[in-house]
């Protein structure tokens, strides 16, 4: 059963009335049919875009996408893209077609679509048209481009990246011809920009099938980031690992939760290790000063995929500190606390937890060290222990309640008493802390 949202129904219901065709189309059937939630609206008719208009005068319409046959409508709040039956030809760029023709052929409209499973219509009246056999390749978890793959990437070559993340997402296998083509077309991708790469990317990492996809496609990722080929197949030599780089690296993402910034960070965690790789004299491999080579290769990774300001910070951060050592105790806890935040610091404990998945844990499991040192971080922040300067229990007022002018030794002051506050030295109490800044002042 197909269940569209209340906003696509009204959209077609108008479309119809107006004696027009219409369907929803590509993820919305797609999702349905497999019982996932559904987000973007797109909706196909032989509407030309000048008529869709007009049945929607009514109605905040955003003409965009005019030329291309797409305009979006806002319905209930709900933006729904709809797009008149078409075709393409010529794609000198690599991306986008250089002429678009409407035609009054669903079939047609069909045809230049990507994937079979994003080439399903519905419509409550007319029931579901499958014309590329998009129904039976949901039932088999199988992805195919539709027609000729090797011409649908040569078309756009960020499908290549969309066949990737539906793959993770989905968990779906690959036709074989599908990938084949994948492995002959990847360095178009190239030619997409980065912002685009990195959107795919993001979703990609967070798809249940992650750890395959790194695994299988490790040649393919490696157009957009060739500092992920040294990984392949590096024995770490080392009892703490049954793991060489690349599938630990996997491992690590598949484990993390799917919060892009994070798997991100688990993905380049360990990019350093085989540049910084020695053996000692009894044949054990060591990777000494790989968190901050990976650091340096990371940072050049973000750069190029242009990622924002925000994800940048982030993940480079993650990844500067993946492999400190936060003890289990309430004074090394409030440091950690007081330099990054109780944010971060619990999405570092998510990393570190990642990574241990990723290592040997039938001999060498930090599973229950990292669960101690999650219920101290808990309680530290349950009892509201000081560890930054807005818990401590004085300010400057109080200080020059006490005699002690505003002035650069003020904050030298608060700042020795938070330090003395987080190393257990003295009660986080207003009293005490006045006492002892009178006594740093003599």
């Amino acid at each position: 059963m197909i269940n569209i949202p209340k906003e696509a129904q009204k959209a077609l219901e108008m479309l119809n009335s107006a004696g027009f065709e219409a369907w929803v189309v590509g993820g919305i059937v797609r999702n349905s049919l497999m019982g996932l939630e559904v987000s973007d609206i797109d909706i196909t008719t032989n509407a030309l875009p000048q008529q869709t208009a007009q049945v929607f005068s009514g109605y905040h319409v955003i003409e965009t996408g005019l030329k291309h046959g797409t305009i979006t409508v806002m319905i209930y709040n709900m933006a729904v893209e709809i797009t008149t039956y078409r075709t393409e030809k010529g794609y000198s760029d690599g991306r986008h077609p250089d002429e678009v023709s409407f035609t009054a052929s669903l079939k047609e409209d069909c045809a230049r679509r990507d994937f079979t499973i994003n080439a399903l219509c519905y419509n409550p009246s007319a029931g579901l048209i499958d014309f590329c056999g998009g129904v039976q390749d949901i039932e088999n978890r199988l992805i195919r481009c539709v027609g000729n793959p090797n011409e649908r990437f040569r078309e756009d070559g960020l499908r290549i990246m969309r066949r990737l993340r539906f793959a993770s997402v989905l968990g779906f296998g690959i036709e074989p011809q599908t990938k084949q083509a994948i492995f002959e077309n990847c360095h178009l991708l190239k030619n997409i920009s980065a912002e685009r790469i990195y959107v795919e990317l993001s979703k990609l990492l967070c798809g249940k099938n992650v750890k395959h996809i790194i695994m299988e496609y490790t040649d393919v990722l490696a157009v957009i980031m060739p500092e992920i080929m040294p990984l392949k197949g590096f024995d770490q030599k080392n009892h703490h690992h049954i793991y060489d780089v690349l599938e630990h690296t996997a491992v690590a993402v598949e484990n993390c939760l799917p919060v892009p910034q994070l798997r991100l960070a688990a993905l380049l965690h360990d990019f350093g290790k085989p540049a910084t790789f020695t053996i000692d004299e009894k044949g054990v491999g060591h990777f000494y000063g790989h968190g901050e080579v990976s650091l340096d290769i990371s940072k050049n990774i973000l750069k190029r995929l242009k990622v924002s300001n925000e994800d940048y910070n982030l993940v480079t951060k993650l990844v500067k500190y993946h492999d400190v050592l936060i003890q289990p105790d309430e004074k090394a806890v409030r440091r950690a606390l007081n330099k990054h935040g109780a944010e971060f610091v619990k999405m570092l404990l998510l990393l570190k937890r990642a990574d241990n998945k990723g290592q040997n844990t039938k001999d060498f499991d930090r599973t229950a060290e990292y669960n101690t040192l999650e219920t101290v971080i808990d309680s530290v922040i349950l009892q509201q222990q000081c560890f930054s300067m807005k818990d401590l229990a004085v300010n400057g007022n109080d200080l020059a309640s006490v005699g002690i002018p505003p002035s650069p030794l003020t904050g030298r002051i608060l700042n020795s008493l938070l330090e003395m506050v987080i190393e257990g030295q003295i009660a986080n109490e207003k009293e005490l802390l006045l006492a002892k800044a009178v006594e740093i002042c003599q």
